[in-house]
C-alpha cells in the first residue's frame, strides 16, 4: 500500500517558471511532440538527445527532481516486466547466455534497456504536463484543441471536463485509499501476511468503502455544479482568456526541430536497436 502514496498523476506543483507560464494548449502540443520524439527513437544516440531535452525541460520547470522520481516508483514493476519480456523474447546478435530453451542475446538486452528508458521518459513527459498546469486550465486547453470536432456534433466540452475530472480525482482517491487502509489497520486488519488469495480478500474492506466514497464525491460534485447553474458548452465564458505568445511558438519550433534531429540521428547515427 505504501506504493500508492507515490502516485503523483494529476497533482499540480505551484510555481512561476517559464514552463508554468506557457499556454496550456502549447504544453499539450509540446507533450504530444515529446511523445512522438520518444517513439521515433531507434538508437541510444537519439535517446541521449531526448534525455537532454528532458533534463532541460525539468530544469526550466523548476519542479523538484524528487517529484519525478516519486512518479516513477509505481511503474517500476511495469518497467521490469517489459524488460524481462524483451530479454527473453528478442533474439539476434551475440548469444550471452543459454539455458536450454532460454536464450539471452545481445540484441535482447539492448532492446530491454531501450524500452525501459522509453517508458521512463514517457512518464516524465506526462508528469511534467500535470505538474505545471492547473486542472481548470487543462480543461479549457483540451476543449479548445478539440473544438474542430464540434462540426461532427461531438460534445467537446463534456469530454474535456470528464478527462480533467478523472485526472483531478486520482490524487483524491489515493488519499482516500490511504485513509481507509490506516483505519482498517487500526481495527486489526492484516494486508501483508497470508497467501495471495488472503491478500485479495483483505482488499474487500478497502474497495467497498472506496467505491462508496467515490460515488458520494461524484454526487456532491454534480449537486454543487447544479446549484451553481453550471451547464458548460455553448454560451460559457471564461474569466481568463488564453493567448499564444512568442514563447509558446518558440517552444513548439524547438521541439519540432528536436523531432527532425532524432530522424537524422536514426538515419545517420549508427546502428538502430529497433
Amino acid at each position: 500500500m505504501s506504493m500508492i502514496s507515490d502516485i503523483t498523476i494529476g497533482q499540480y506543483y505551484k510555481g512561476d517558471s517559464f514552463v508554468h507560464r506557457l499556454d496550456p494548449r502549447a504544453k499539450i502540443i509540446l507533450t504530444v511532440l515529446f511523445v512522438v520524439m520518444i517513439f521515433i527513437c531507434k538508437n541510444f544516440l537519439s535517446l541521449a538527445l531526448v534525455l537532454g531535452v528532458i533534463i532541460l525541460s525539468v530544469a526550466v520547470s523548476k519542479v523538484p527532481f524528487k517529484m519525478f522520481v516519486k512518479s516513477l516508483k509505481p511503474i517500476v514493476p511495469i518497467v521490469l516486466f517489459t524488460a524481462i519480456i524483451n530479454i527473453f523474447y528478442i533474439t539476434g546478435g551475440k548469444e550471452l547466455l543459454s539455458l536450454g530453451f532460454i536464450k539471452i542475446t545481445e540484441k535482447g538486452v539492448y532492446t530491454a534497456v531501450f524500452m525501459a528508458i522509453r517508458i521512463i521518459f514517457l512518464i516524465i513527459s506526462s508528469s511534467l504536463l500535470t505538474y505545471t498546469t492547473v486542472p481548470t486550465q487543462l480543461t479549457d486547453a483540451i476543449e479548445r484543441l478539440l473544438s474542430p470536432l464540434k462540426v461532427f456534433h461531438i460534445p467537446v466540452h463534456t469530454l474535456a471536463m470528464m478527462m480533467t475530472l478523472a485526472l483531478r480525482f486520482i490524487p483524491t482517491l489515493i488519499e482516500e485509499v490511504e485513509r481507509i487502509t490506516n483505519a482498517q489497520k487500526a481495527r486489526g486488519a492484516d494486508f501483508e501476511s497470508g497467501s495471495f488469495t488472503d491478500k485479495i480478500k483483505a482488499l474487500i474492506p478497502i474497495l467497498i468503502p472506496l467505491f462508496i466514497s467515490a460515488f458520494r464525491r461524484a454526487y456532491e460534485l454534480s449537486y454543487a455544479m447544479t446549484c451553481r447553474c453550471y451547464t458548460g458548452g455553448e454560451g460559457r465564458t471564461r474569466m481568463k482568456q488564453m493567448k499564444l505568445k512568442a514563447g509558446d511558438f518558440a517552444s513548439i519550433l524547438v521541439f519540432a526541430a528536436g523531432i527532425a534531429a532524432v530522424v537524422l540521428i536514426n538515419t545517420y547515427g549508427g546502428v538502430n536497436v529497433i
